[in-house]
């Protein structure tokens, strides 16, 4: 420090540049903080709090997939509601291509997991928090056209080779082979697994009207077959309420709702559904809502409906 011919004047700057204190208050507790690094931009800091509820770890968002898996945020402003773009992942970052997605699957135990299908015949598993690939399998010998978790760690899949493999992240290396197409190279393009009971999934035969649904405690060999549709499946769900339910919808125009509370047991003739609705068109895809489980949503041609059940 250098000299000054007023020690008196000295002692009083020094004094007044260490009250020179600028406090901010903020609304919550004050978790962590620290300076910004970048050279033109001084007297910047950050700071942030630490709330446990859930909405701190996962904003309000949405998941699509195409040639790759968008994340968009939705948020609520003076002008409305917005829907934008937050994350593209892509997994191949030697190339803007990519090979098509055919399904994703988030995980309802473990949020941060999404998990995607695709015709490289890879099951894709991404940690959205980290926007970073967590795990790739080569799931199947040809395409893969839907994936469904079981559990945290546990999902399957259905391929165009004809067969439902469940794969158990501790155990990379290996898969089970649940089912397969009883005719060769017949494909599998839909998957459902029974989230209230995970012994059982169901899945779907391409161009056909039956709906299989699998045990997975004795494989190769179907449960119950459901054969009430007058023409190819396109969709499933199971009741997010009940392990005994599930909604089937395909071409026929038809949304059936089926108890499985007898199935293992012989019924003659087959099972019948308990509920039944013609939409004006094919219906190509259905949701039942895990939040409101007395509505069933269907998508036919440029329609949405929605269902009390």
């Amino acid at each position: 420090m250098g000299a000054s011919s007023d020690p008196n004047q000295d002692g009083s700057d020094e004094q007044q540049r260490r009250s020179e204190i600028y406090t901010y208050e903020a609304p919550w507790h004050i978790y962590a903080m620290n300076w910004s690094v970048r050279k033109d931009k001084k007297y910047r800091l950050a700071i942030a709090s630490l709330l446990e509820q859930y909405p701190n770890r996962r904003p309000d968002l949405l998941a699509s997939s195409s040639d790759f898996l968008r994340l968009w945020q939705i948020s609520d402003s003076d002008s409305g509601r917005r829907v934008e773009l937050k994350s593209l992942l892509n997994n191949n970052r030697n190339s803007e291509f990519s090979g098509p997605l055919t399904s994703f699957d988030w995980n309802e135990a473990e949020p941060r997991r999404i998990g995607t299908s695709s015709i490289d015949t890879t099951c894709t598993i991404w940690d959205i928090e980290k926007e970073v690939v967590d795990t790739q399998l080569i799931a199947h010998d040809k395409e893969v056209y839907d994936i469904a978790w079981g559990g945290v760690g546990v999902f399957a899949s259905v391929s165009a080779d004809g067969s439902v493999r469940v794969f158990d992240l501790r155990d990379k290396e290996h898969s089970t082979i649940i089912y397969e197409s009883s005719e060769p190279d017949t494909p599998l393009v839909r998957l459902g697994w029974n989230k209230q009971d995970p012994r059982y999934m169901a899945t779907i035969i391409m161009d056909s009207s039956k709906v299989v649904v699998l045990d997975i405690r004795f494989p190769t060999l179907p449960v119950v077959e459901l054969q009430r549709h007058q023409a190819s499946v396109n969709a499933i769900a199971w009741a997010p309420h009940s392990s005994c339910h599930i909604c089937t919808a395909g071409d026929d125009s038809q949304a059936l709702i089926w108890d499985l509370s007898s199935m293992g047991q012989p019924v003659e003739g087959g099972l019948d559904p308990i509920l039944a609705y013609t939409a004006g068109a094919e219906i190509e895809q259905l949701q039942w809502s895990s939040s409101q489980p007395d509505w069933v949503a269907i998508a036919f041609s440029n329609k949405l409906q929605i269902l009390r059940v």
